[in-house]
Order: C-alpha cells, then structure tokens, then sequence
C-alpha cells in the first residue's frame, strides 16, 4: 500500500513540474522572441524617424505590439498553472 501511495505522490510532482516547466518556457520563449522582435523594428523604426518626422505615431505604434505576445504568453502561463 505504501508503495502505491508513493507512486501517486511521485506522478503528482512529476505533473506539477511538468506544468511549471511549460509555464516558464510560455514565458521565456514569448520574452526572447518580443525583445528580438523589438530589436529589428526599434532599429528600423530610428531610422525611418530620422528620415521623416511625421512617421514617429506610426513607429511608436508598431514599436509597441510585440510586447502583447509577452502578454499572451503569461496568460498561457496562468492558464496552465492554475
């Protein structure tokens, strides 16, 4: 009986790591791919203000929307936490 208990026991972590590990890499893998994103249109987006003023609302806009797939990947990290 012991031993089945401690078999459940083990399966459980093993599911609650399971579940963690997914929520970090949601997390890490939305954040590594937003800064790289931000990266390349924060550079793009210097230039083309440099070159022309009246672009600077169209820039800051499109600077700004990598940053909800950050958003996106810490609500699927909430979803499969809890």
């Amino acid at each position: 009986m012991t031993d089945v208990v401690m078999t459940l026991e083990m399966i459980q972590a093993s599911q609650v790591g399971t579940k963690a590990i997914a929520a970090a890499l949601a997390v890490g893998l939305t954040g590594f791919a937003s800064a790289w994103a931000e990266l390349t249109i924060g550079s793009a987006a210097v230039g083309a203000t440099a070159e022309n003023r009246d672009v600077f609302g169209m820039v800051l806009l499109l600077t700004v929307l990598p940053e909800t797939i950050v958003i996106f990947g810490l609500v699927v990290a909430l979803l499969l936490l809890f």
